[in-house]
């Protein structure tokens, strides 16, 4: 099989079953949704169609009884369970598992396969071959099909008081249209009857609407017509082929104004074959070209859907995206590099040329970086299924309400996120949200509530897990930290200092450890990857009325606007999203005051000189500049020697000999080809405050 056609297969696959188990997910929430129904239908008829597309038949004839048994459930013969909502996401499971192993060239494993069908076979009556759909039953909703409708009314339809042409109006209204009129039968004008209709109609409609619903329109003639039929003559794209629409002598045939042996005659001779057709008299000119128009009305409506499809999305690999993000920084570098080599010349043309490679630049930057980003809700829908096992493991009931899932983020953070939004969302339901019996005593609803949302503030995107659950238990965590020596029995620690202590390697409050929890490994590990993304994560609780966990990430991973300040001979850039304002130092202040602090406008704001902090020798400036940032709620002001101004920062891995050092999240090439480091502002001030405890003790 081809390699290139299976890879694309898996990642199709893969979408459709994460939309499967969103719609089984609801469908279970509300079984009367018929909208929810078709949904699952139509995953499991393309996963079906696709498998067989690429010979997987094994997989195309196990989701054949899934869909027979949803298909009995859309006709209402068959009521929607929490046992067959099961059965099917353990069929999903086994599915994506399956597919998985195709990649990896294993051995495809039926075992299972064979079990959970059986199940589903049981559902079916033994009459039922498979589902029975009418021609639109297949595609999905606002999916188009193109039928061919032949209209003859019979000659005394006007006597009946009967127009056609109201007919052929409502036609319209359908959808996109095709009328063409068959003039042959009219008679030369000596002979012509006022009252009788010589007239009959080919129509090609493309539309949403089902055969029943067309069928309809011809309620009240279908007894005044000599023929009357309806085909399917394009399925929405189902079928569509490299080599376009029939031929000519096809849809003669299929129309039956030929029979095959008429045109394989037709086709020995030379010439064009609907000349040659007219000319041997076995059709007329009028329905030659009904036939030709049929043909491109059609080609042109494949046309205009491939052209659609194209245009709404295309799939890229997400390491050429990584590619093109790269050369994007290294054309950055680049830019920075010609707008300094202008600025330091007097040459107006050069300048001119500077400024606007940088504005194309800048634009191209920012038209790369959005194709890397996508609606956090893509990570947002996998949660409800892992909050729906954990209750039925505890024994809780708690339901998970997703906000702001439109918003969108770098696809690489967003993947980096799911393994820390997973163990966040796990411990709201096995250490927050309470039994059912044990919120009713204390006045709650029986069933819990674990929210997830997320909301752009500036540069980041800011998600709060919260639940309304028992909050976090002062007492519990004090005891516990002084048991494991986390804090001295002297100290009293604030909210966040404590709650901060659950994040420690190793900690957990929990006695008894279980598959769900216990170990303490659990939320150390959530930092360290928030923090890896260049992230932070906040924690408040209010006991008996729940906690929030709230995680704060830069929106993209590879080019930030940054803030560029000088210390000594050295450049460093300060997350431009974390800058509030920059205000001057005098040194006969800051020799009055030894205890770093600075009165902003009447505010008394801390500060942390990273001369000291990077123990460099002191600077004999009589005026330095503070810039102050905005750190998890706080004010914290930085002292540095000169504030350059913005810059366009391209993020360098530090490398694996740096791995571990604080402060530091990466560096930049500036434009004359010096290095400059990228300060991690959270680490320095956590730092800072510890060298600080430690200088007091």
């Amino acid at each position: 099989m081809n390699d290139l056609l299976l890879e694309t297969f898996r990642e199709e696959v893969a979408e459709i079953l994460s939309e499967l188990e969103n719609s089984l997910l609801e469908l279970e929430e509300n079984t009367a949704d018929s909208a929810a129904v078709d949904r699952v239908f139509r995953s499991l008829h393309t996963i079906k169609g696709s498998s067989s597309m690429v010979g997987l038949d094994k997989i195309s004839e196990f989701v054949h009884d899934i869909e027979s048994v949803y298909d009995l459930v859309r006709e209402g013969a068959l009521v929607v369970t929490r046992e067959l909502i099961n059965l099917t996401l353990t069929a999903k499971d086994q599915l994506k598992t399956l597919v998985s192993s195709l990649i990896s060239n294993e051995k495809i494993e039926t075992k299972g396969l064979d079990a959970i069908g059986a199940q589903f076979s049981a559902m079916l009556p033994l009459s039922a071959a498979g589902p029975v759909r009418t021609a639109g039953a297949e595609r999905g909703v606002g999916e188009k099909l193109t039928y061919r409708i032949r209209f003859r009314p019979s000659p005394d339809m006007f006597r009946k008081g009967l127009n056609p042409l109201f007919i052929l109006r409502e036609l319209k209204q359908l959808g996109d249209c095709l009328v063409i009129p068959q003039l042959d039968e009219i008679p030369p004008l000596e002979t012509l009857q006022a009252e009788e209709c010589y007239l009959h109609w080919d129509i090609v409609l493309t539309t949403d609407k089902d055969p029943d619903e067309i069928r309809d329109i011809f309620i009240f003639v279908e007894d005044s017509c000599l023929e009357l039929t309806l085909d399917v003559i394009d399925d929405g794209g189902l079928l569509d082929t490299e080599f376009g629409y029939k031929k000519l002598g096809e849809i003669l045939v299929e129309r039956g104004d030929l029979n095959e042996e008429q045109l394989n005659t037709a086709l020995r001779a030379k010439g064009k074959i609907g000349t040659k057709l007219v000319d041997s008299g076995l059709v007329t000119s009028g329905v030659i070209e009904t036939a030709l128009a049929e043909q491109r009305h059609v080609q042109d409506i494949r046309q205009v859907r491939k052209n659609t499809e194209i245009a709404s999305s295309i799939r890229v690999r997400s390491d050429k995206l990584d590619a093109l993000v790269n050369l994007i920084g290294e054309l950055v570098t680049v830019q920075a590099r010609l707008s300094q080599h202008s600025s330091s010349h007097v040459d107006s043309e050069l300048l001119a040329i500077s400024e606007e490679v940088e504005r194309l630049t800048w634009d191209l930057r920012d038209q790369v970086l959005n194709i890397r980003m996508l609606p956090i809700g893509t990570t947002f829908t996998r949660y409800r299924r892992l909050v729906r096992d954990l209750c039925s493991e505890l024994g809780k009931n708690v339901v998970l309400e997703a906000v702001g899932a439109e918003t969108e983020l770098d696809k690489t953070v967003i993947d980096r996120l799911s393994d820390p939004l997973v163990h966040l969302i796990r411990n709201s339901v096995d250490h927050g949200i309470e039994k059912p019996e044990q919120r009713q005593a204390a006045g709650k609803p029986a069933v819990g509530t674990v929210r997830l949302s997320a909301l752009h503030t500036g540069a980041n995107v800011t998600i709060t897990i919260s639940d309304d659950g028992c909050g976090l238990d002062r007492t519990l965590l004090l005891k516990r930290g002084r048991e494991l020596g986390l804090i001295s029995a002297e100290v009293d620690p604030s909210d966040r200092d404590l709650f901060n202590i659950i994040f420690t390697p190793g900690f957990s409050t929990t006695e008894t450890v279980t598959s769900v929890s216990g170990r303490g490994v659990g939320m150390d590990i959530v930092k360290r990857s928030v923090e890896e993304l260049r992230g932070s994560i906040t924690v408040h609780s209010h006991p008996g009325c729940g906690t929030e966990f709230a995680i704060k990430l830069p929106l993209t991973l590879a080019i930030i606007d940054g803030l560029l300040v000088k210390i000594a001979d050295e450049s460093y850039v300060f997350p431009l999203s974390a800058v509030e304002e920059c205000v001057e130092l005098h040194r006969a202040d800051s020799a009055a005051n030894d205890r770093d602090l600075a009165n902003v406008r009447g505010e008394i704001v801390p500060y942390i000189r990273l001369r000291d902090f990077f123990t460099m020798p002191d600077s004999e400036r009589e005026i330095e500049q503070i810039v102050i940032a905005q750190i998890e709620g706080m004010r914290i002001g930085f002292v540095v020697d000169y504030v350059i101004g913005e810059h366009q920062t391209v993020i360098k891995s530090l490398g694996k000999f740096y791995h571990g050092i604080k402060g530091l999240s990466g560096a930049t090439i500036l434009g004359n080809g010096s290095v400059a480091l990228i300060l991690d502002l959270a680490q320095i001030a956590d730092r800072a405050a510890v060298l600080e405890n430690s200088s007091l003790r």
